[in-house]
């Protein structure tokens, strides 16, 4: 894989050229310290990946980005956590913050070998950088803050979402942060073959069902690894027999 690193910081881009060494399917072809140099070293290369710092001179990093016609993976890498929702918003791959771990740069640049890369010739992958819609991958790393406390959560991980008004409650691991995102909103990215409605305030991920029991009205309770019991409504109580059945 071919590497940008763009980066107003020369010890920066020294540090992150030091951790690439540990990887060898990636090279450092070239560096950028503002959004002009990059922009110029894009027009005559064809990286697979941008190393991309957010607060520059000039241009900061996203505006760079909706400068460009069509652009490779990119990979945040800045000392701001505030800038990480905006940053999934523009397709970036991953959003890594400094130091950057060693172990989190090895995260990334996995995810970029199992994905096809924009600048291999997909003349689909045109950059104008709209907002991210349709289904997450449950493979897919989703940026969650709740006051000072972040989490990079692999979709597939959150077992339930439950409806607090203007908020999303996720349950994941032991964690149980709320998100300002309405439960409708946050359900239209979710795939259904791993999500399910189970009633006005709750979905539930299949993959988490630990044991199902008959309930009233020929409804059904779900209880979720993690202790959770969840009461699907009747009319979705039908939808899952339905689904679910041989």
């Amino acid at each position: 894989m071919k590497v940008l690193i763009v980066d107003d910081e020369r010890l920066a881009r020294k540090e992150l050229r030091r951790l690439l060494k540990a990887h060898p399917d990636a090279e450092v072809i070239g560096e950028a310290g503002n959004a002009d140099e990059a922009r110029s070293f894009l027009a005559e290369s064809r990286p697979d990946i941008v190393f991309l710092d957010v607060q520059m001179p000039g241009e900061n990093g996203f505006e760079l980005l909706e400068s460009l016609e069509t652009v490779p993976h990119v990979i945040f890498c800045t000392a701001y956590d505030e800038y990480a929702l905006r940053a999934f918003d523009v397709n970036a791959l991953d959003y890594l913050l400094k130091p950057v771990d060693p172990a989190r740069l090895a995260a990334a640049l996995k995810r970029a070998e199992i994905q096809p890369s924009p600048a291999a010739g997909d003349d689909a992958a045109q950059a104008d950088l709209p907002p991210r819609t349709g289904p997450l991958h449950p493979d897919e790393r989703v940026f969650v803050r709740e006051g000072d406390r972040c989490w990079f959560v692999p979709v597939r991980s959150v077992r339930l979402l439950e409806s607090e008004g203007n908020y999303t409650r996720l349950h994941f691991e032991e964690h149980r942060p709320a998100v300002f995102r309405s439960l409708n909103a946050m359900e239209e990215r979710l795939s259904p073959d791993t999500f399910f409605r189970a009633n006005r305030a709750q979905v539930i991920n299949l993959d988490f069902i630990e044991k199902i029991e008959p309930w009233f009205s020929g409804s059904y309770v779900v209880t979720l690894r993690g202790g959770e019991r969840v009461e699907l409504s009747r009319r979705q109580s039908q939808t899952f027999r339905a689904r679910m059945s041989l």
